[in-house]
């Protein structure tokens, strides 16, 4: 018997998502050493002292169930955001968010707009539930925002996701932009702003999205500690949004679902300003690094607001497969409808320079 049938077809027709390569498991394939990650982009600075050594206090209590609330790392968010206890859910990284809204909210047939060359977990939270996507043709590599609109108000969608700065291309929507889009939107579509990498945004494109939940009920808001805090291996996410959609979201939750070194580490990694100031202050300087070498090397470049650039090369399938010869692990993205596009996540300057040297001499290679 093939016991996949016993799956509904759209779950049988979902291709599943495809992480970053492991170090570990590089080596394995190529028995080399040395190798530097830049596919995931993580934290090359690691994660907060505090949150570290908070996430070793809370190893002593891991025979106890965690706290299925997260009071304390919610209290510590309803102080930094002004918010109600009522208005945030957490989730086990920002991933679990997205997934409990389609199946809070969708069921088989409903309608789901995202855009092109966005976050490959829109469609396979979607597909899922057995909802329908509706991808949206892209404005430079970006969100079309009126048309993403046009396309949920025409084919009578349910949801919308978008991210901000969008994973891969790191394009960014400005706060107006957004707010404008929000006001003209229908109130009964449900709209999933995605800030994973909202913390690497300068100061002159920041915007306050949590002030907007008061006029607009169907915004829900995901943030993640998985990217500038570095508690990307804990999964500790949050969503801010109004008290029914968080109901709802409460409703499909698992009890447990973030575990008590989470909770722990993110409520410390909360406090540490510092840590988070050193991160930013990094990621420019890297941002700027990897660009102007990029640029150096005649390659072409989408211009990045989060903790990774994507770049155009010719013959990306082989440039990315000489670069794991060369110990540098990045991202291919032509699941992404990029084929001639690799994305390099912000590393220490130093893993940054063994990226663009070994690119440099791979390019030479194909002179």
């Amino acid at each position: 018997m093939d016991y996949t049938q016993l799956a509904p077809a759209y779950i049988r027709a979902i291709a599943p998502y495809q992480p970053g390569k492991p170090i570990s498991e590089l080596e394995r394939e190529l028995g080399i050493t040395d190798i530097v990650k830049l596919a995931s982009n993580e934290n090359p600075l690691g994660a907060s002292p505090m949150a570290v050594a908070a996430a070793r206090a809370a190893l002593d209590e891991i025979s106890l169930y965690p706290d299925g609330n997260g009071y304390a790392l919610k209290e510590a968010l309803v102080q930094r955001y002004g918010v109600s206890h009522s208005q945030l859910v957490l989730g086990n990284g920002s991933n679990d968010l997205l997934e409990l809204t389609a199946r809070a909210f969708l069921t088989v047939g409903d309608k789901v707009v995202y855009s092109d060359h966005s976050f490959a977990v829109y469609p396979l939270a979607t597909q899922a539930v057995g909802a329908i996507g509706i991808s949206v043709a892209a404005r430079d590599y970006g969100h079309d925002l009126d048309a993403m609109r046009l396309a949920a108000v025409e084919q009578g969608a349910k949801l919308i996701f978008i991210a901000n700065p969008n994973n891969p291309t790191g394009t960014f929507l400005s706060g107006d932009a957004l707010y404008a889009f929000m006001r003209a939107l229908p109130e009964n579509i449900l709209v999933v702003l995605d800030e994973a990498y909202n913390e690497y945004l300068p100061e002159n494109c920041r915007y306050d999205s949590v002030s907007w939940l008061a006029e607009f009920p169907n915004i829900l808001i995901s943030r993640t500690f998985s990217k500038a805090y570095g508690l990307a291996s804990l999964r500790v996410g949050y969503a801010l949004g109004d008290p029914q959609v968080i109901d709802m979201l409460g409703r499909v939750r698992q009890p447990f679902n973030v575990n008590s070194m989470a909770q722990a580490a993110a409520l410390a990694a909360l406090q540490d300003i510092e840590f988070v100031q050193r991160t930013f202050e990094l990621n420019l300087r890297g941002m700027a690094q990897l660009t102007t070498g990029l640029r150096a090397l005649g390659l072409k470049y989408i211009p990045s607001f989060g903790n990774f650039v994507s770049f155009h090369v010719t013959n990306a399938a082989w440039i990315y497969r000489r670069l794991l010869e060369s110990g540098v692990i990045v991202r291919p993205v032509g699941n992404y409808a990029m084929p001639d596009y690799l994305r390099v996540s912000i590393g220490l300057e130093t893993q940054n320079q063994k990226f663009l040297s070994a690119l440099k001499q791979i390019l030479g290679e194909t002179a």
